[in-house]
């Protein structure tokens, strides 16, 4: 009997726990996280994890279970989801894979090369060299050091290019070498891949609301404990959409005001970028979307079955 994997990808604000959800009760499914900042304990509100009346409704896995203070990899996120899948088959549940990094669900369909772990202190040692130069000048380095990358980085992608320098710099081989015989480990698979197609004036009122929802339930009182860990800024839980504006509130250079308007701003241009990654590299999902959600799901059924 063939196996069975849900995906679920879309924009941020699009509705995308819902509809998961509602499709987890109907199939006798369990929600798996594919968010990279779902994965922090740190930031439940901000982050727009499921709320806790939902994880009683349904079973969900890795979500809010590891600390900001930690580095949490796109590798480690496959290790981890593998098992979870597994156990979902194990108990006959169809595992829903649910979020909006495109890199995660790459790694399902695509699959992950296999790169050497390389050292926390190593990996510091070069953000620390990006953050002296600046994005310009380390990505001019880079192209010296590693030239295919020219082809494939954009100069103003800084993750990447970090990533790129590192696995160069200690692998001796480039990432893109690393990755020409990689293949998905779910091929046997009968994977079906959805995508939230929301309109953008309807994703742009979404996130007004959710933003001011996020204000008035605690998110300010959540960077505030983060802040205090003061961790390295140079982890990823810094780069959640939020952080850098309710900082900036809570040492007093602006209001909470515009701090909430930051926070929409950088998040329409979020939501813009995943949209923009899904035309780039989603071409075989199936786009979806409907204004009514008693017809949305319909519809996601209807891929579904």
């Amino acid at each position: 009997m063939t196996k069975k994997l849900i995906l679920i990808a879309g924009p941020t604000a699009s509705g995308k726990s819902k509809l998961s959800l509602e499709i987890a009760k109907i199939l006798n499914g369990e929600i798996i996280n594919s968010d990279s900042m779902q994965v922090y304990k740190n930031f439940s509100t901000l982050s727009s994890r499921p709320k806790k009346k939902d994880l009683k409704k349904i079973k969900h896995h890795l979500y809010g279970f590891i600390s900001a203070r930690n580095y949490f990899s796109t590798g480690e996120w496959l290790r981890l989801v593998k098992k979870k899948i597994n156990i979902c088959i194990k108990k006959n549940k169809i595992p829903i894979l649910v979020g909006g990094t495109g890199l995660y669900f790459n790694a399902i369909t695509k699959g992950i090369s296999e790169i050497p772990e390389i050292e926390l202190k190593k990996r510091n040692f070069i953000r620390k060299l990006h953050s002296r130069l600046g994005q310009e000048k380390f990505y001019n380095l880079l192209i010296k050091l590693d030239p295919l990358a020219k082809e494939k980085i954009i100069s103003t992608d800084t993750q990447r290019t970090i990533r790129a320098y590192e696995v160069k710099l200690i692998t001796k081989k480039s990432i893109f070498q690393w990755a020409r015989n990689t293949k998905s480990e779910f091929l046997s698979y009968d994977i079906k891949k959805i995508f939230l197609d929301i309109p953008r004036d309807n994703l742009l009122k979404n996130i007004e609301k959710r933003t001011n929802e996020m204000i008035t339930t605690g998110c300010v009182k959540e960077v505030k404990s983060f802040l205090k860990l003061n961790i390295d800024k140079n982890l990823s839980a810094n780069k959640l959409i939020g952080v850098k504006e309710l900082e900036s509130y809570i040492r007093g250079n602006i209001s909470l005001n515009q701090a909430k308007d930051l926070i929409i701003i950088k998040t329409r241009q979020y939501a813009k970028s995943q949209k923009t990654w899904s035309r780039g590299h989603m071409k075989n999902w199936k786009k979806l979307y409907s204004k009514d959600f008693s017809a949305l799901l319909k519809k996601a059924l209807k891929v579904l079955s």
